[in-house]
């Protein structure tokens, strides 16, 4: 058996555990993907492709992983200690999905993988890096459904003591500063040739009304 392709996701976070995701090709034939690669305490190690364990609720017989404390289904309290122990105490909660069954596979198959992890790492540096893991766009962004596309969103933005709003409209974000608002809002609501002169309007306060007078009266 020989593999004839790794390939290489680097993670971005340096702080993390997991180092990358890859994935093997062995004879160019048969692909596994979803290996991780782990900074351990004794240095990196290759992880192989895993699946939670589970086991049912013993009241609605839904299934839930071992350290589920309550039942998803039907919520029923659940002991978070019932999975299995290693031979290092350690509870078992993962399972391979695919793995070597002797040490001469697993040392062949991390020591591939490592050594494309660090050729990885240095084409990573270099102008015009493209990652060539697959990963089904699984990091993409979805796309919006054509009624929320349209909707449009006011968000205020309080910024260094002036107010600006981003409007969402079509997928796009457009921004009114409050500069731009103030000049439509400070707009008179009449021009100075719907104002009427003062000649023009008369009040009568100083003469005496008559007893037939009502509110208003007075007003020419």
């Amino acid at each position: 058996m020989e593999i004839s392709e790794v390939r290489i996701k680097l993670m971005n976070d340096p702080h993390e555990r997991l180092l990358a995701f890859c994935s093997i090709t062995f004879d160019v034939s048969f692909v596994i993907r979803d290996l991780k690669i782990i900074q351990g305490s004794k240095g990196a190690f290759v992880a192989m492709p895993s699946r939670k364990l589970m086991d049912r609720c013993p009241k609605c017989h839904n299934k839930n992983h071992l350290r589920a404390s309550f039942c998803n289904q039907c919520g029923v309290r659940l002991d978070e200690n019932r999975a299995d122990k290693d031979d290092a105490g350690r509870a078992r909660l993962y399972a391979d999905i695919a793995h070597p069954i002797n040490s001469e596979c697993r040392e062949l198959i991390q020591e591939e993988v490592l050594k494309a992890y660090q050729d990885e790492k240095v084409s990573a540096q270099q102008d015009g890096y493209v990652c060539r893991y697959d990963d089904f766009g699984e990091e993409d962004y979805a796309r919006l459904s054509p009624q929320e596309a349209e909707f449009e969103e006011t968000i205020p933005l309080e910024t260094s003591g002036s107010e600006s709003t981003h409007i969402r409209k079509n997928n796009q974000i457009l921004r009114i500063d409050s500069a731009e608002r103030a000049e439509e809002t400070n707009q008179p609501h009449h021009n100075s040739s719907d104002v009427p002169e003062p000649d023009k309007v008369s009040s009568n306060e100083n003469e005496p009304r008559s007893k037939g007078d009502t509110f208003g009266s007075g007003i020419v």
